[in-house]
């Protein structure tokens, strides 16, 4: 049976209730003293001598205030709640002290360094991480090093670590985690793509955007390579996004890397990482690339014709048996990612070209998709641009706005060259930089749409053909001057002289 007793403090108390339990050869098992409490367990005490034990108690012990049974020693709670919390952790957890030394580990510590709990208790840290150096660096300087790449059981991990003080402030250890490539990536990827959906981002109820959902959901069942082609702005990401939320791999990360944003050096470092010191600057322990930190999930390559020749020879390795190195490195590492890769460019071209090589196109463009353009799929202009102004809307801060029947209009009739991309920045820079209620035609600021035709005329209204070309004329300046205002810049737009510009500003009465 387990006693909590409330006492008066006192010298001498908790000796006096010991001896109390002796008296009656009762063996105390264990102790825990708190004042104004002390906790007793006492195996040989039955229910049944419980009350005569407690009256003893009160009556022979000066001090003693309330005697009561308890299921569990405070002691034993925190180990209990302790343990399950350190066996919780998926990241592998360790307690060392000022030498070094492990002094608790968590399962999953166990089962990345291959031994059980019980090993690891008074093991040093270097026979864990096989790195002499970088134990005693640690030690050295109190815990307070930057995060560096360690190998635990074959395995390499980010050590992060958080010195543990003394109350008079020396360190007494450190509490040491290690974080797995796949699970940081896991971390990353929820973190950037927390509100990426699956085929309901993919707006639009035409003929063509109904068929290529069907299309995709298909293939994104099947774990083999993905090419989206499509034009700059269709949302391709989008549909990459869409076939991983529909895939087996959901749960697991998504990562996205654009080859035309990066140049070779930096690509090459983040796809694969890089081993230790392959860069000036770079992490003492290297860096996991994205490969690794992907791997389980799916790896977007967004317009991968933009890779280099080299770029593209080492991602044709991967490809073949899921091995890489590391910039710098010597070590064969594995990851398990499904590739799905998009460009706007024409791929074939480029093989005759001699800028991208064959055998890699032969093992991107397995599945393929062909995300169709705006101007393909008109009846969804509105429906984009309904949900575009709702979102605009609301992050301007400014009540609901709506489409007038002129801008409805100049939207369907304007060739969208930057496709949904452009779509959505047209009506976000009119809700940004118009108040009205109601959004008009020349709140779009649609300078392509002002090119593509001439404005509806009166047939009956024009006098001559200089009267037509006079009256196309001013609606075209009085369109494009509020997106190029001066002279110089709509000259260059309009592929003229800035005087001619200027006269006929001038003419139509067009402030500039």
């Amino acid at each position: 049976m387990r006693l909590k007793i409330t006492f008066v403090d006192r010298v001498g108390i908790a000796q006096q209730i010991l001896a109390v339990l002796a008296a009656r050869a009762l063996d105390v098992v264990a102790v825990e003293v708190d004042p104004p409490q002390i906790y007793l367990e006492a195996p040989g005490l039955l229910p049944a001598a419980y009350p005569a034990l407690r009256d003893a108690l009160l009556a022979e012990v000066p001090g003693v205030q309330q005697v009561d049974e308890l299921q569990m020693l405070p002691g034993a709670r925190r180990r209990l709640y302790l343990d399950a919390l350190l066996a919780s952790l998926a990241d592998p957890v360790l307690a060392v002290d000022a030498q070094g030394c492990v002094v608790v580990a968590n399962p999953a510590a166990a089962q990345a360094s291959g031994q059980p709990v019980q090993a690891l208790q008074g093991l040093p840290l270097q026979a864990l991480t096989g790195d002499a150096q970088l134990a005693q660096s640690l030690v050295d300087h109190d815990y307070k090093l930057p995060v560096a790449e360690v190998q635990v059981g074959g395995q390499a991990y980010l050590m992060e670590t958080v010195a543990l003080h003394e109350p008079g402030g020396g360190v007494a250890g450190a509490v040491i985690t290690l974080h797995a490539p796949q699970r940081l990536g896991e971390r990353l990827s929820a973190l950037h793509n927390y509100s990426a959906g699956g085929f309901e981002t993919l707006l639009g109820r035409s003929a063509a955007i109904r068929q290529l959902k069907q299309r995709a959901a298909r293939m994104a069942s099947v774990d083999a390579p993905l090419l989206i082609r499509g034009e700059t702005g269709t949302g391709k990401e989008l549909v990459a996004h869409a076939c991983h939320a529909g895939s087996r791999r959901h749960a697991q990360p998504f990562f996205a890397l654009n080859c035309a944003a990066l140049p070779e050096s930096l690509a090459e470092s983040e796809l694969f990482g890089y081993a230790p010191g392959a860069f000036t600057g770079g992490l003492r322990g290297g860096r996991p690339g994205i490969l690794e930190l992907a791997d389980g999930g799916t790896l977007f390559l967004d317009e991968v014709g933009e890779m280099s020749l080299y770029l593209q020879a080492k991602l044709l390795r991967f490809l073949n048996d899921g091995s890489f190195r590391r910039v710098g490195g010597d070590r064969e590492l594995k990851a398990d990612v499904r590739l799905i890769s998009a460009t706007h460019r024409h791929l074939e071209d480029m093989v005759a070209a001699g800028s991208f090589r064959q055998d890699l196109l032969f093992r991107l463009d397995v599945l393929q998709l062909a995300v169709p353009p705006l101007r393909e799929r008109t009846e969804d202009i509105l429906v984009l641009a309904q949900v575009f102004l709702e979102r605009a809307c609301t992050q301007a801060g400014r009540p609901p706005a709506r489409l007038s029947r002129a801008a409805t209009q100049a939207l369907l009739g304007n060739p969208w060259h930057g496709n949904v991309r452009q779509l959505q920045n047209v009506i976000f820079r009119a809700v940004t930089m118009t108040d009205a209620a109601v959004i008009d035609a020349g709140d779009l600021e649609l300078a392509d749409a002002a090119t593509a035709a001439p404005p509806p005329t009166d047939d009956d209204s024009i006098t001559s053909l200089d009267d037509a070309v006079s009256r196309y004329e001013r609606a075209l300046l009085q369109r494009l001057w509020p997106q190029y205002p001066s002279t110089r810049r709509l000259a260059e737009r309009l592929g003229t002289s800035h005087s001619a510009i200027a006269q006929r500003l001038r003419k139509y009465g067009i402030p500039g």
